[in-house]
């Protein structure tokens, strides 16, 4: 019976793909191996970083040697069980990761800022050990979830943003500061950059994508 159970159960977690491994499975087997000349870059997150190919700005896919595996709702352990197939597999240069929010939000349950820290951290000794050049960006100003009412993130991003500058400091990593250009007085989005205090309207995209090409650009002069 406990073994019926147990074979059940893990059935079920194979059927369900917690991290989302076919999202990006075909894409993945079709794209060519990385050429040596190229600046290959790999954009990794949830919502947000989808957002930029779903609506915000396409073209910095399709004009540039980018790719987008950003997977909406994700948190950051769902990011980490993927990290090998949609990042290090494609043999980018470079990993830009944008990670936190939903966390904080509770999407896939109680989660501490220890617990993302470490997440975050394991991408990045992942991408390092791979000779991956990292771009840590800091989370969005947020001070509300539309689906979880109960929740003032604003601090907890404040607390994470502290973090991972001095993490990116510390670790040979790019810190990518998007939460200076987008906050207003409240600590949440500026208005006209998000309706929902998370996501970024297409506004919002054109403030974070000079400064991710910029953040990239100065990446690529140190190795080059």
């Amino acid at each position: 019976m406990a073994q019926n159970i147990s074979l059940s159960l893990v059935m079920t977690i194979a059927q369900e793909d917690w991290p989302n491994l076919k999202r990006f499975a075909v894409d993945n087997k079709l794209l060519p191996a990385a050429s040596p000349l190229e600046d290959r870059v790999v954009f990794m997150g949830d919502s947000i970083t989808q957002g930029w190919l779903d609506y915000g700005y396409p073209e910095l896919f399709k004009n540039y040697p980018y790719i987008n595996r950003g997977i909406s709702g994700q948190t950051t352990p769902q990011m980490l069980l993927r990290f090998r197939a949609d990042v290090l597999n494609l043999q980018p240069k470079i990993v830009v990761i944008l990670a936190g929010i939903n966390d904080i939000a509770g999407n896939t349950g109680p989660s501490t800022l220890k617990m993302i820290q470490d997440n975050i951290i394991s991408m990045v000794q992942l991408a390092q050990a791979n000779s991956i050049k990292v771009i840590l960006s800091s989370i969005l100003p947020a001070d509300r979830f539309t689906w979880q009412p109960g929740i003032n993130p604003a601090d907890a991003v404040i607390q994470m943003n502290a973090f991972l500058k001095t993490y990116a400091k510390n670790h040979r990593c790019y810190y990518l500061d998007y939460y200076s250009s987008l906050v207003n007085e409240s600590k949440g989005m500026i208005e006209r950059y998000s309706e929902d205090g998370v996501h970024p309207t297409i506004a919002g995209y054109k403030v974070m994508t000079p400064l991710v090409l910029e953040a990239i650009n100065e990446v690529v002069q140190k190795q080059n």
